[in-house]
This record gives structure tokens, sequence and C-alpha cells, in this order.
């Protein structure tokens, strides 16, 4: 919703927003583009009398402004439906779905889009670092979205991405996720085959082949050409060959058997490789040549809080990254240790989204965390499993604690020169990284440089 309000401030219109506890970087560019946000759910806010009201899905019965707009019969729309009628209605609609790598793949195809000199507009569920910004109007006819699989609004409970109507389509993964909106792995799947409807004959869908879960959906009903990507082997059209051990930050592309060149960049990890595949792919139905894709991503710095490197501090690496699925919390963890050997990996780990709140992954946690060195999971009172229970097969590498400041304080005290502390989470975190950066310093200046 933050990347809607920045389009409609694009367009010309004076934005305010609701929402609560907002935290950068989203808060920032927020503030940056000068759209007013109101703390709280409050009904006096409607006394601004807008001509239009966009509603996300944070809204619900039972807040006071929705309540009050509906006693009103106050025209509304969700986010998706306003940006289908505003923005993409005459525009060449690149989207991007999955359960893993959304905002990766959408920033990359973005960027090799703008590299190309086509000035793509998109809106991205983080902020491209080449960009600075999650949205943007653009020129036509290229748009490049980020298609979320969650549900609309409190009064459309379909994904929101049915809305989209692309004309290139992505698809990366498909696992079971958002335990709060679905029952099981077969209602997300009947979303992406309603998605897949909405994609024309003269269309393209670009799909992970090695995804036993999208091949069932393709084979649902599907109307439109279709390309397939994968790490290695099976009968795709896109792969890479890399060495075995490969950390991935630099491996050769292949379409149709044909090498197109050697990516070297500043992404590592096998995911992270297939996305390039994806955004190569996706950018060559647009007209991009793979070759000028390759070159473009070259160049590509990465993605906010997608295993962003927030600091050194006492000889320490402090990591961010928005990983909270066990797919994505292995996968960014081997990216890491094949980026950094024998070096030590440690985890912290916040189980914050609603589908880890509701412990429905408890069971893949402890697999998902074994390439760490030592791991810690925040657990406040208000999760409602056992922590310590899903992760006792890691022995005494797990650490399970209810305290924000206790965290940072035990971190402090048993980092070393020479660590990587990778903090994961899909929310604020209380600001870990800043303090924990902070506390780092401090040690390092109270206690003076540590000899190499």
């Amino acid at each position: 919703m933050g990347g809607v309000a920045a389009l409609a401030r694009a367009a010309g219109h004076r934005v305010t927003g609701s929402d609560q506890s907002v935290y950068p970087p989203m808060s920032t560019q927020l503030a940056a583009l000068g759209i007013e946000l109101i703390e709280g759910y409050g009904a006096q806010q409607l006394e601004l009398e807008p001509d239009a009201i966009v509603i996300g899905n944070v809204m619900t019965r039972g807040m006071p402004v929705i309540e009050a707009l509906l006693d009103r019969a106050l025209p509304y729309a969700s986010g998706p439906e306003w940006l289908a009628a505003a923005v993409l209605r005459e525009r060449w609609v690149l989207a991007v779905a999955g359960t893993h790598g959304k905002t990766s793949t959408s920033a990359m195809l973005a960027w090799i889009l703008e590299d190309a000199g086509l000035a793509p507009g998109f809106l991205i569920g983080g902020i491209p670092q080449n960009f600075g910004v999650s949205a943007r109007l653009g020129a036509a006819p290229f748009f490049v979205i980020e298609a979320d699989e969650y549900d609309t609004a409190f009064f459309d409970k379909r994904a929101k991405f049915v809305h989209y109507r692309p004309r290139t389509l992505v698809l990366n993964n498909l696992e079971y996720d958002h335990a709060d909106i679905y029952p099981d792995l077969a209602a997300i799947e009947r979303q992406f085959e309603h998605l897949l409807r909405t994609v024309p004959g003269a269309g393209r869908v670009i799909c992970n082949g090695a995804d036993a879960n999208l091949e069932r959906v393709l084979a649902a009903g599907c109307w439109t050409p279709v390309e397939r990507f994968a790490r290695s082997g099976g009968a795709v059209q896109w792969r890479v060959e890399a060495p075995p051990q490969a950390d991935f930050s630099r491996f050769q592309v292949l379409f149709e058997g044909s090498d197109c060149g050697e990516l070297a960049w500043q992404g590592i990890g096998a995911h992270n490789a297939e996305n390039a595949l994806a955004a190569l792919a996706a950018a060559r139905h647009a007209g991009v040549p793979v070759a000028r894709g390759i070159e473009a991503l070259q160049r590509f710095e990465g993605v906010a809080r997608r295993m962003q490197l927030r600091g050194v501090a006492a000889g320490v690496h402090v990591y961010d990254d928005f990983a909270h699925h066990p797919t994505a919390i292995r996968t960014t963890l081997d990216g890491l240790r094949r980026r950094v050997g024998r070096e030590r990996i440690i985890a912290i780990l916040e189980p914050r989204s609603q589908t880890m709140r509701l412990g429905v992954h408890q069971s893949a946690l402890a697999g998902a965390l074994e390439d760490a060195d030592e791991v810690w999971l925040y657990a406040p009172a208000s999760l409602r499993w056992d922590v310590r229970a899903a992760v006792a097969s890691l022995g005494e590498r797990a650490h399970v604690i209810a305290d924000l400041d206790a965290l940072v304080h035990e971190l402090v005290r048993r980092l070393e020169p020479g660590d990587h502390a990778l903090i994961m989470s899909n929310g604020g975190f209380g600001g870990l990284h800043t303090r924990l950066l902070a506390a780092l310093s401090a040690r390092l200046s109270t206690v003076g440089p540590v000899a190499s």
C-alpha cells in the first residue's frame, strides 16, 4: 500500500494514509514523498473528505474508520482494484508471482528494462537499490509488479494478483504459506489457477520447471505459451551452469542449450540465480536481448532487506534479510555459507509472519537453520507454540530468548571478529540491526581494537 500511495502521489494527487507502527524503509520513503501518515484507524481522518478511499488488507471490520465509511456509504476500492483501473489498464504488465523471490525478481526485471532504456513503471514490495523507491509510474507501455497471493481486502477474498491482468507472468515457486488466509496448499493453487486464466494467449508464462506444485497448476488449465527455467537439468529452456560448490556470484546463462554469457554480479545463492533466469526470460519477452539483460544484472545492486549488509562493527558483519518461511531461511543461509566458507554464521530469527506465529512450519524450522553455527530465536510470550521443542535437534547451537534487550546483550557478548550475524524477519524486529551495530561499536571503543 505504500507503493500504491507513491503511485497516486506521482499521478498528482494529495495522498494521506493510516497505519500503525510503520517502520523503515517504507516510513522514510513515504515521508520523503510528502505523504501524510495518520497513526491508527480513527474515524476522524474521514473529515478530510477524500475524493477516493483505497483500502489495504490490514483494514478489517470493527476499525472505526471502516465502520464510519460504511455507515456513510462512501465509495471505496481495494488497492489492487484501484491499481488496475488507474495505472495498469493500458500497460504491458509483467507480474512476478510465487511464494519466494517475488521482490528480488521484480527488482531485477525492472532494472533490466530500465538499463535497456525502456523506463518501466513498477510496484515492488521492497526498495531496489538501483532505484531507491519501491514504486514509480514510469513510461508506457511496461509496468513490473510484484504479484502477491495474499487476499485483497476485507470485502474481496481473492488473491491480489487476479486484478493485475499480466501479459508476461513469472511463476517462481509455490509452497504453503499464509495460514491465516488459506486452509491448505490446494486453496493457494486455486488462486494461481485463476491468475493463469487472465494471461492472454499472445502473452508468456515464465515458470519454474522444477516445481511440481506449479506443474499441477499449469495442468489445470493454461492457454499461454510457457517457458521453463531451473537451476539445472530437466526439460527447461533456461538453466545455469556453475561449479558444484559455487556461491552463484558467477555463472553461465543457457537458453535452449546455447550459452548466452556469464553473469558475474553482487548476488549470491542458488535461489538468486533462479530469480535472475526468470527476470532474463521475462525481459526477453518484452524485447530485451538476453546478453543485454545479463549486462544489466552485472550492475544490479540488490534490494533493501534481502541479504543486505547493514554494517560491520567490531569485525562482525551484520546482515538484514526478509526470510520468514523455512525454504527462504534455508536458501538464504545456504547462499551465505557458500560465500563465507567456514567462517561463523549466527542466525537470528524473529518468527513474525502469521504462518510462523501459528506454528504451521515449526517442524521444518530446525532443518532450515542447519547451516548456521549458532541460532538465536526471538520468542515473545505471544507466540503460540513451543519454540524450544521445535529447535531441540540443533542442541547447544540453538538459543531461545523472549526479551530484545537481553538478545542484544547476549549477541554482543558472544559475537567475535569475523562472524556473520544474519538477522531474519519480515518486520522491523525492534530495530535490532541498528541496536546491535551500535552496541558492537560501543564494545569496540570500550575494549579497544582486537588484534587479528
